[in-house]
């Protein structure tokens, strides 16, 4: 998802439509709590106003994160409406446009990828739950840990008190 800014001057004159699906596996590499992400599909529009030139998207897809809960697999899907500004770096503009969220474009080439990983990433919940009525399949056993139910807590003896278990068994 990358044009040049001679790409782009096409909008001035007639609608430059963006409809791609895009491969995003490498934001796992930034997030390590996703799992899994299905290919994104990127909608939308380069809208040129004076120097400045707006991409209007809707971008959908869907997270494989786990419970907060049971670490168990959840699919959470993703229906964003965004807009990103960008404008050329030589252009001129206002103090205080300097608010405004727009982006200058680097080596006349704007691309949207690292602004679509960045709205997909803010919109992941800080906590994500199962169903309550679906068996969750959480992994019974991890790196350093271990799942312990009620019933092998009863079974588990604690070493250090062994050998008084040992005692009572004597009477």
């Amino acid at each position: 998802m990358k044009w040049t800014l001679a790409q782009l001057n096409v909008a001035k004159h007639k609608p430059f439509l963006i409809d791609e699906i895009i491969d995003l596996h490498d934001i796992m590499d930034q997030n390590h709590e996703i799992r899994d992400i299905s290919p994104v599909r990127v909608k939308g529009e380069a809208v040129y106003t004076g120097h400045v030139v707006t991409f209007p998207l809707h971008i959908t897809g869907e997270l494989t994160l786990p419970c907060s809960r049971t670490l168990a697999d959840v699919k959470l899907p993703f229906d964003l409406r965004v807009s990103e500004q960008f404008r050329p770096a030589d252009e001129y503009y206002r103090k205080e446009d300097e608010d405004e969220d727009v982006h200058i474009i680097e080596n006349d080439v704007v691309d949207l990828v690292p602004y679509i990983k960045e709205h997909i990433l803010l919109e992941i919940p800080m906590q994500i739950f199962a169903e309550e009525d679906v068996e969750p399949q959480a992994p019974p056993e991890g790196k350093d840990w271990e799942l312990v139910t009620e019933e092998t807590q009863e079974k588990k003896i604690d070493p250090r008190l062994a050998d008084l278990a040992k005692f009572f068994d004597k009477e």
